[in-house]
């Protein structure tokens, strides 16, 4: 009988293992000019990703809906949080991003450089988050929410409004332009 409730014992922690969330921490070095840590969450049995990043004021969280198709980012130090498409050509699939962060934990950032996006952040808030799924929802309720669409990359140099940027670790530079990000 011990031994039977044992057995069921470790067959249910590897189970739950299984499914469990992956996390991995990026650490900057004397955070000077840097991004602070960063902790990435890949939950593959709900397809979705986070991404916290801890820097004092300057902290972010980020949330990859690959079921929907949006992200978000919740900018504590604006008290806002932005959503928008995913890039699925820039941006690693759930099995990559799952890959990358198991393939580099603890090694930090590595080349080629990281890819970028510029988003033009709507100044009018979102009033039905539903329409962007469950996970979002619940991370943008309560605080002013805002629709970014992508800036083409041959209009970048003209754009001349200030961004917040939030870079992913060593795989992505997202940068959050217009009025509701500005200082």
């Amino acid at each position: 009988m011990k031994f039977t409730m044992i057995l069921i014992g470790l067959l249910g922690l590897f189970i739950a293992s299984a499914f469990a969330d992956y996390n991995i921490n990026i650490n900057d070095d004397g955070n000077t000019a840097g991004s602070g840590q960063q902790t990435v969450s890949v939950n593959n049995e709900h397809n979705v990703a986070n991404i916290d990043n801890n820097n004092g004021w300057n902290s972010w969280n980020t949330l990859w809906d690959y079921n929907t198709g949006f992200a978000a980012t919740r900018i504590f130090d604006k008290k806002s949080c932005i959503v928008h498409k995913m890039k699925t050509d820039v941006m690693p699939s759930i099995q990559a991003l799952d890959a990358l962060v198991k393939e580099k934990k603890g090694k930090g950032p590595r080349k080629p450089s990281p890819k970028g996006l510029m988003y033009s952040v709507n100044p009018n808030q979102v009033d039905d988050l539903s329409r962007f799924g469950k996970n979002i929802a619940g991370m943008c309720q309560g605080i002013p929410t805002y629709v970014a669409d992508e800036i083409p990359r041959a209009n970048m140099f003209f754009y001349v409004r200030k961004c917040y940027s939030a870079d992913i670790l060593w795989i992505l530079n997202i940068s959050f332009c217009g009025s509701t990000v500005e200082n």
